[in-house]
């Protein structure tokens, strides 16, 4: 997904997003199966919700950002999507304002969009794209399946 503001003035403008699909790369414990008993997975949860700890959730003893510590689960999801809100005390490199803005999401953008959109980025967010589609992660947990996303805007 990437978010581009349009007409916006003072702050950082630039576009951000993710180019990753996460589901190939989502840790076991937090992968979401379908409901077929096909044991696909179709989603990535957080920690905070597969766990309901305090630890991942940044609540309780964990509620400041001298107690809430990015998890092993957070810096996954920072790895695949750099610029993304990995976990609640992830504000110095995931916002971003721009005034009066107009504002285009675009989800699961073509390889192209992308790169027209993203340029040659100084900070790190582009992600290369892998066989003209979106970057598939693989780890040790991966199934080795993958899932291709519906197409809403096109550039």
């Amino acid at each position: 997904m990437l978010v581009v503001a349009k007409g916006g003035t003072k702050g950082g403008c630039s576009p951000t997003g993710c180019l990753v699909d996460l589901n190939g790369g989502c840790p076991a414990d937090l992968k979401v199966a379908r409901g077929d008993g096909s044991g696909d997975n179709v989603a990535c949860r957080s920690a905070c919700e597969a766990f309901a700890d305090p630890r991942y959730c940044c609540s309780e003893a964990y509620s400041t950002p001298d107690t809430c510590a990015p998890s092993v689960y957070s810096q996954f999801f920072k790895h695949a999507c750099p610029r993304s809100y990995s976990y609640a005390y992830d504000d110095k490199t995931s916002t971003f304002t721009c005034a009066s803005a107009n504002y285009m999401i675009i989800f699961c953008p073509l390889p192209y969009t992308s790169q027209k959109v993203l340029g040659a980025r100084q900070d790190g967010a582009q992600l290369p794209l892998v066989n003209k589609t979106m970057m598939y992660l693989k780890t040790r947990h991966s199934s080795g399946s993958s899932s291709t996303g519906w197409k809403y805007h096109r550039d």
